[in-house]
């Protein structure tokens, strides 16, 4: 191999990154493109430009070409890098090109490398008010954003809630609903909002106020000035509003706010508890929040405590719990069609709601900085002592959660549709029972450093990490992540699917020994991955050499129950039998009908998603690395 072209992973592991990264902020998170620029400046630059302006920072690289898992470092000449400059700058100070102008000479670097030339470019996440960032003058069509397949183009609906979030006051949920009156306010509700807001304040003046002065008061009520128009507001519906009210056809006829807990090892029991709109309470925002929380609180322990004769019967960690809780109410973008998902599993809470950070990630985590959504609903959970109005409550979040020794929360962003994912893990730095089953993988993990105990605790946990993923957790440096993680490959401590920058880690039990130091995993024996048995064959390969998994169900006999040449109707039919009780991964599909995962991936499953023939089991995380598929109830009853 050329000293020019290095594999992705030697790349990550290459001193180039940090060259690349010299001179920028420290600290941040981005997303790294490559391009060649050898015929000339790129036609797609302004393309990834928009696209990490509108997601996350990005660099854009001048000089390296990416193919298939290896970077070529090309380089570029002396002219072609004062060409490319002046043309850049040219067409970054130019509306016709781009919209907005969001760097600096500092962002815009020349470096040296191996004795070849590269042009560094980053892109910053635009602010709030300077998006959406977009090619030409006209944002439809020509805006874009990023994910892990790469730069996409935004839809008209995604561009005009970008465009709704610029606003330099964000007012959202302060708009007043024509043909609303007080009527839609369920008087349960209100009255207990009131008993809750004169314990958190008792002596207020608002405490003598009727009720719609009070809400007023509040903002749940509005009078324009200009329009004459008067209301119940949006934030005063969705806190206070009858069910039928807020779900009206026009305006949110798709709001659901639902909780499960998933505590049960029984993969058969989907939840062990689920509150959600049925029609036997009035599913508003506060009385969601007053059925969801005690589920939620009662899971964290709750010392004996006093202060000043008085019990205290909540820990820091019940403030970040609570304020993670209320965030996702008060940052959720009512106009989109996806529910808040509020999930309680043995070993973490999960926050899920529609809509985009209009922060970026260093802001989110330095905390600080507040840029919510609906002021109104923020205020009134702030005025009963839910919420915090300084920052967006992130601060807390950490603090409270790092007081119980619980491994950091973390936020995910995702696209196709606009979500934020906010994760709270309820596992310490290394619990003893993650101990144990270490050892019963690894015959001594003594010699191990306590980073390199937490990636195989977290492949135990979360089935896999990328280091993207160990970002959030190590506090180590990119790089040296991606030598740590080479160096537990090599050790064979863990394994990886070679994908590139966004290569999996998964625990490697080809490794297993005992106590004796025999190795357990025979062609004989069976080996435990994850949550299946998958049984070796001696002197024999799979139907596949890339998968080594059968579901425990269905018998590996059953590979050759299935012809070669189906019609589309049959293999779908066969899908759904092996996914009739249980999820199964597209690998496991693949092999047990013999047909390539990417035909499996790309032609089969996206059309059966369509058709509500299959479910995913992580419907809100397109890309989760355990993303599996399950026959839904409708066509599992047909078979």
């Amino acid at each position: 191999m050329s000293d020019t072209q290095l594999q992705l992973f030697e790349f990550y592991d290459d001193p180039l990154l940090r060259i690349i990264e010299n001179g920028f902020p420290e600290n941040e998170f981005y997303d790294l493109e490559y391009k060649s620029a050898q015929g000339g400046f790129p036609k797609e630059m302004w393309k990834t430009y928009s696209a990490f302006a509108n997601t996350n920072t990005g660099i854009i690289v001048l000089g390296i070409s990416e193919k298939k898992g290896k970077i070529s470092i090309d380089g570029l000449n002396e002219e072609q890098i004062v060409a490319y400059q002046k043309q850049f700058w040219d067409d970054c100070n130019n509306p016709n090109t781009i919209s907005a102008n969001l760097l600096t000479k500092n962002d815009v670097r020349e470096i040296i490398y191996k004795e070849k030339k590269l042009l560094v470019i980053r892109v910053p996440f635009a602010e709030r008010t300077k998006r959406p960032v977009h090619l030409t003058k006209n944002p439809f069509g020509n805006t874009y954003k990023r994910n892990h397949e790469g730069d996409y183009r935004c839809t008209d609906d995604e561009v005009k809630r970008m465009i709704a979030d610029s606003s330099a006051e964000l007012k959202r949920d302060s708009y007043i609903l024509e043909h609303y009156t007080l009527d839609d306010i369920d008087k349960g509700t209100l009255a207990k909002y009131r008993q809750l807001f004169s314990i958190s304040k008792s002596g207020h003046p608002w405490n003598a106020l009727n009720d719609s002065d009070f809400l007023i008061k509040l903002g749940a009520y509005r009078k324009d000035r200009t329009t004459k128009q008067e209301g119940i507001t949006l934030a005063g519906l969705l806190m206070f509003g009858k069910e039928d009210s807020i779900q009206e056809h026009e305006l949110l006829p798709n709001f659901f706010p639902e909780f499960r807990e998933k505590l049960s090892k029984d993969k058969a029991i989907r939840w062990t508890d689920r509150i959600y709109p049925d029609g036997t309470w009035e599913s508003n925002l506060l009385q969601f929040y007053l059925r969801v929380w005690p589920k939620l609180s009662s899971t964290l322990p709750v010392p004996f405590n006093m202060d000043k004769d008085q019990r205290i019967d909540e820990t820091p960690a019940h403030e970040a719990l609570r304020e993670a809780f209320v965030n996702a109410l008060i940052h959720t973008d009512y106009s989109l069609d996806g529910n808040i998902i509020i999930e309680q599993d043995a070993d973490r809470f999960v926050f899920s709601n529609p809509g985009t950070m209009l922060v970026s990630l260093e802001q989110y985590y330095a905390g600080g900085k507040s840029e919510c959504r609906n002021p109104s609903l923020q205020k009134m959970f702030m005025m009963i002592g839910r919420a915090e109005k300084a920052g967006s409550g992130v601060d807390k979040i950490l603090t409270g959660w790092n007081d119980a020794h619980w491994r950091r929360p973390f936020v995910q962003q995702q696209q196709k549709p606009d979500r934020v994912e906010l994760t709270m893990p309820l596992f310490s730095v290394l619990p003893e029972d993650m101990t144990t089953q270490l050892n019963d993988i690894f015959e001594d993990i003594s010699n191990l450093t306590s980073d390199e105990l937490t990636v195989l605790y977290y492949c135990l946990v979360e089935g896999s990490v990328t280091n993207h993923r160990l970002q959030y957790v190590l506090d180590m440096h990119r790089t040296d992540i991606t030598e740590l993680l080479k160096r537990m490959c090599n050790s064979g401590y863990l394994a990886s699917d070679n994908n590139g920058r966004w290569t999996l880690y998964t625990i490697n039990d080809k490794r297993k020994v005992d106590t004796s130091g025999r190795k357990v995993a025979t062609s004989k024996s069976k080996v435990d991955t994850s949550d299946r048995k998958v049984a070796t064959l001696e002197d024999s390969n799979l139907a596949t050499s890339k998968s080594k998994v059968a579901t425990s169900d269905i018998n590996l006999a059953t590979l050759s129950k299935f012809p070669k040449r189906m019609k589309s109707s049959d293999l779908e039919r066969n899908i759904m039998m092996i996914c009739k009780d249980k999820y199964c991964q597209k690998e496991e599909i693949a092999t047990l009908l013999g047909r390539s995962e990417d035909y499996i991936r790309n032609k089969i499953l996206p059309t059966m998603l369509k058709d509500k023939k299959l479910e995913k089991k992580y419907p809100y995380t397109i890309n989760h690395p355990q993303q599996a598929y399950k026959t839904t109830d409708e066509y599992a009853e047909q078979l």
